[in-house]
């Protein structure tokens, strides 16, 4: 309490005081994600808070006006529905989990006069994909979570898609799933009407680190096992990159300018496991990526992870996971 109290009393000396209000619509999708939208709201609420008064209002829209659930199964309800024609400066789509296979025409069209009408548009967790069904980021750059980035490329593959936490590319606003969206308005507060102090300070009360647009999401195992090791770092990134024509071992060593056994040694210091049996783990995790995020057949994922065989694939997959491919995905759909 002394430290909020103390923030309250810098900031209605300062001219944070004078701005204007400043209105947000956060659209919500059936099985939007919670953890993004309330990562996205609670800055708004404090930056109000230490301001002294309600500079950033917000409110929920969805299309009918019904409660809209979330995918871990609490609802919510709304207090817009985009049939009634309010007015924001920037509406954010919550995206859910998974990515509909039916496209919802109505929000498209609603998205798109929003546009039309001047309104900034930001993309939360797959709020990208749903922006991207309604044209709304050709030209420009964008981001979503990486699990969903082959579905966004391979069904938009004109999009200039990044593999950043956040991006702010004139009035569009995108950013990956899980906490990003507190990196994302946080950057949002910095800018005018806002400021750079403002947004430190609600970092400071929610106990966080900022983090720049530049930090690229954690996605694989190289930047888990390859930290502070440059080489296998490198040996990593070549595996990463090569999953569909693999390499073998000794021509991964040879473009390192190392033995195979140095690179063997490093592998087996660093995880215990043989750079085989690693670059084998990386294609496993690519297929099932595939197999949960895609409808690809699994003819196609075996040929896109490096395995000639069904057969061959099945039985490596089932090793690793204890479960088949078929079975896998079938549990996975049936869990959302």
């Amino acid at each position: 309490m002394i430290k909020s109290s103390a923030a309250l009393e810098t900031f209605r000396s300062d001219t944070l005081h004078d701005l204007q209000v400043t209105k947000y619509g956060f659209l919500l999708f059936e099985n939007f994600s919670l953890i993004a939208l309330a990562a996205a709201v609670d800055p708004l609420r404090i930056a109000n808070m230490i301001v002294g008064r309600r500079v950033y209002d917000y409110k929920l829209i969805s299309s009918g006006g019904d409660f809209v659930q979330s995918s871990d199964g609490i609802r919510l309800l709304p207090e817009v529905k985009t049939s009634d024609c309010e007015a924001f400066d920037a509406i954010f789509v919550v995206g859910p989990n998974p990515i509909p296979s039916r496209r919802n025409g109505a929000v498209i069209d609603w998205l798109r006069l929003q546009s039309r009408n001047g309104t900034a548009l930001g993309g939360l967790d797959t709020g990208s994909y749903l922006l991207a069904q309604a044209g709304l980021l050709n030209g420009y750059r964008c981001t979503i979570h990486w699990e969903d980035q082959d579905a966004l490329t391979e069904r938009f593959p004109k999009l200039t898609v990044s593999n950043r936490l956040y991006e702010v590319d004139r009035n569009r606003y995108t950013c990956s799933g899980g906490i990003a969206p507190l990196d994302l308005m946080v950057h949002l507060l910095s800018l005018p009407p806002g400021s750079r102090s403002l947004a430190a300070r609600v970092l400071e009360l929610l106990i966080a680190e900022r983090r720049s647009h530049e930090q690229r999401q954690r996605t694989s195992l190289r930047q888990y096992i390859g930290a502070e090791h440059a080489k296998l770092d490198e040996a990593l990134q070549i595996m990463e990159s090569n999953v569909e024509e693999t390499l073998a071992i000794a021509e991964i060593a040879s473009y390192l300018r190392v033995s195979q056994r140095q690179l063997e040694r490093w592998f087996h210091e660093r995880t215990g496991k043989t750079p085989a049996q690693v670059y084998l783990q990386i294609r496993l995790l690519r297929a099932r990526q595939l197999l949960f995020r895609t409808a690809r057949p699994l003819e196609e994922i075996c040929t896109r992870t490096g395995f000639t065989s069904i057969t061959h694939f099945a039985t490596r997959y089932k090793a690793q996971f204890q479960i088949s491919p078929i079975a896998d995905r079938k549990r996975y759909q049936n869990a959302l």
